[in-house]
């Protein structure tokens, strides 16, 4: 089995996996249970403990049989997943398809803590839209380690909702290989509330002109959670838009991180990369780490960052007192406000109203 990162690593010197290697994790048990799954009117794919349950999957049109086979992808969670998927969603679209949305859920409850490696294939053909709403829930402690391998053709249009709000024993890390054609556009969001130690990491290729690349998320988190948004973004053709916005609020003892990279190969004139970081922090115990990187081969560019970390603002915390809203409302409102702001990548009119339901409940706990 491929080692577990440690902090020596680049990569991986802000999020530590040790907690992650203290567990002895066993084999996924037989789900006990019914799961309690949303009530949205979409083909869905329902995953218990890390195994495609047919009975409560509606099916979908373009799906094939998950075969392992060796996937791409040199990061030490990939390659862990390498060694042990199991099971999986294969989507290919045809070109020219509008296949509507999908619902891909996985729901667990680690009794006893178990990990499980899940494989997902998405490819769509030239001229293609696809919409994948992906919820992981869950109880207990257990792992999983997620691989996405996305392929948009010429043309084709691939919006990725992810809402990872598992049980905050557990551990989630999921890692994304997106290759995008000219014309294709890639929209990813990814809204973290839950697991014990979280990382979603990708990489997304722009080959041809004018693709583009969206890698938004929002992070709220709380107690001892830790969260890590990690990104490589790599221009190689001319032309090609790239966007990054990542928002976190964190309470308690939480830490998150975003690493965002941007590489221009000399070939891609005209890219237009941008990247944005920021976090509330709502006590002095929280800890937030960004790290912008550009690699730029390109003479004909636009590429900038920016970040911003801190409390609420306290004159607007003065200015709500000054017209005679209590100081706690006061600074729910501007919390709340805040939060509202994170969803605003989301273009997806059923993803966004399941995201607000959800930060509406963690708030509520806050």
């Amino acid at each position: 089995m491929v080692a577990l990162p440690t902090k020596k690593l680049e990569a991986w010197r802000y999020t530590d996996l040790r907690p992650l290697s203290a567990v002895t994790f066993g084999a996924p048990p037989a789900a006990a249970a019914t799961p309690d799954l949303p009530d949205l009117p979409f083909p869905r794919f329902v995953f218990l403990n890390g195994v495609l349950n047919a009975a409560l999957s509606s099916g979908f049109a373009y799906a094939k049989p998950f075969v392992p086979v060796e996937g791409q992808g040199t990061q030490p969670m990939a390659l862990i997943n390498a060694d042990y998927a199991q099971d999986g969603i294969n989507i290919e679209i045809p070109a020219g398809q509008d296949a509507g949305e999908l619902l891909l859920i996985s729901q667990s409850d680690g009794i006893t803590p178990f990990a499980f490696h899940p494989r997902h294939r998405v490819k769509l053909g030239q001229g293609a839209k696809f919409a994948l709403i992906e919820l992981n829930q869950g109880e207990g402690t257990y792992w999983q380690n997620a691989v996405f391998e996305v392929e948009v053709a010429e043309g084709a249009k691939f919006q990725h909702f992810r809402l990872q709000e598992e049980s905050v024993e557990a551990f989630n890390t999921t890692t994304i290989y997106a290759d995008i054609e000219g014309q294709g556009s890639y929209e990813h969001f990814t809204l973290t509330l839950g697991a014990r130690i979280s990382r979603t990491e990708i990489e997304a290729n722009l080959l041809g002109q004018n693709a583009l690349a969206h890698l938004n998320a929002a992070q709220l988190l709380g107690g001892t959670q830790h969260g890590d948004f990690t990104t490589i973004i790599r221009h190689k053709a001319p032309n090609c838009p790239s966007r990054q916005t990542v928002k976190s609020v964190l309470a308690g003892k939480a830490h998150a991180v975003f690493q965002g990279k941007i590489e221009v190969d000399q070939i891609a004139q005209k890219t237009d990369g941008y990247q944005m970081s920021q976090a509330l922090l709502l006590s002095p115990e929280t800890e937030m780490d960004i790290k912008p990187e550009l690699q730029i081969f390109a003479d004909d560019v636009k590429c900038s960052h920016g970040a911003t970390i801190g409390a609420l603002d306290e004159e607007q915390v003065f200015y709500l007192r000054s017209r005679g809203i209590p100081e706690a409302e006061a600074r729910q409102i501007l919390i709340r406000a805040f939060l509202e702001e994170a969803l605003e990548p989301v273009t997806h009119d059923a993803s966004k109203a399941l995201f607000e339901e959800v930060l509406e409940s963690w708030w509520t706990k806050q």
